[in-house]
């Protein structure tokens, strides 16, 4: 094989495995996103449409398309509410809901408190909790260099 693709240098062969495997990481993801979030990423990672073909279809400018896909990618990658599903057992199905629609859908708290008949103040010390948890839950990880998720007691202390 080393032979076939002397022009290949290793470095650009790995940039394009990591391409890869963020692709493939993201279409893995894309299928927690509802409505048209869902199927803008359809469009884009299966279909490989362009953000003009998108904006065309939908009628609204390029621009919009472009930077709807990049902060939809940006809230995949960052893996917060991957972070909450994994560790699940720590947070309560209210506290779920709110990691789902602040992190994986991108609601404002505003809109959260609305949809869940809470005050902005209730949402946002309840995200200020998530996050807190979700902090040590990846701290504790890249410590450990584990998969085993830290115990409740480890995140109350």
């Amino acid at each position: 094989m080393d032979t076939i693709h002397n022009n290949i240098s290793q470095d650009s062969l790995q940039a394009r495995n990591e391409v890869r495997d963020r692709i493939d990481l993201l279409r893995s993801r894309a299928t927690l996103l509802t409505g048209k979030d869902r199927l803008l990423m359809t469009m884009y990672l299966n279909n490989a449409n362009t953000f003009r073909q998108m904006a065309r279809l939908a009628g609204v400018n390029e621009t919009n398309i472009a930077r709807r896909i990049h902060k939809i990618i940006k809230r995949l990658i960052d893996g917060e509410y991957i972070t909450c599903l994994r560790n699940r057992q720590i947070f309560s199905r209210a506290e779920m809901v709110i990691a789902r629609q602040y992190f994986l859908l991108g609601w404002s708290i505003k809109k959260i408190a609305g949809e869940q008949g809470l005050s902005y103040y209730g949402v946002r010390k309840s995200l200020k909790k998530i996050q807190q948890l979700v902090q040590v839950i990846k701290t504790d990880k890249r410590e450990q260099g584990a998969i085993n998720p830290p115990t409740a007691d480890k995140l109350h202390s």
